[in-house]
C-alpha cells in the first residue's frame, strides 16, 4: 500500500481552518444557544432604560449583521473541507472495492441534471433497490412536481 506521506500543516491556512471548525463546534452548541436567549431578553430589558432609542435599536443591528457575515464564512469553509473529505474517502472505497463504478469518482464536478441522469441509471439497474423505491415489488411510479 502506498503511503500518502508526511502531512503538512501549518501557515495562515491551517490556523484558521482549526479556528473555523473550533467557531463552529461553540456556535453549533446548545449552550451558544442558550446564551444568545439571554442576551436578546437583555437587550429587550435594557430597551427602556434607553428609551428605546435609535442608538439602542442601531447597537443591537450591527453586532448581529457583523456575526451573521462571519458566521457565513466559518460555516462555508467548514462545510466545504468536510464536503471535500468525504469525497475523498468515498473516493478511496470506490477504488477498494473491484466492482463499483468508479465513473462516479468525480461527479461532484458536474451539474445537477447529469448527476439526476445518472441517478436513474443507477436505480434501474439496482439489482436490490431499498423499500422506498419499490411498491409491491414493482419500482414506484415517478409522479410530477404540482
Amino acid at each position: 500500500m502506498r503511503q500518502l506521506g508526511r502531512k503538512r500543516t501549518g501557515g495562515l491556512t491551517h490556523v484558521f481552518s482549526r479556528a473555523a471548525n473550533r467557531v463552529s463546534e461553540i456556535a453549533g452548541s446548545h449552550w451558544t444557544f442558550l446564551v444568545a436567549i439571554v442576551l436578546i431578553i437583555l437587550w429587550i430589558v435594557t430597551g427602556p432604560l434607553f428609551g428605546f432609542s435609535d442608538t439602542w435599536q442601531l447597537a443591537a443591528n450591527t453586532v448581529t449583521t457583523l456575526i451573521t457575515t462571519l458566521m457565513v464564512f466559518i460555516i462555508q469553509n467548514t462545510q466545504n473541507r468536510d464536503a471535500k473529505a468525504m469525497h475523498l474517502k468515498l473516493d478511496e472505497l470506490l477504488r477498494a472495492v473491484p466492482h463499483a463504478r468508479k465513473v462516479f469518482m468525480d461527479v461532484e464536478e458536474e451539474d445537477l441534471t447529469e448527476i439526476a441522469r445518472e441517478k436513474e441509471i443507477v436505480d434501474q439497474a439496482d439489482p436490490y433497490p431499498p423499500k422506498d423505491k419499490t411498491e409491491n415489488g414493482e419500482p414506484k411510479q415517478k409522479t410530477s412536481p404540482r
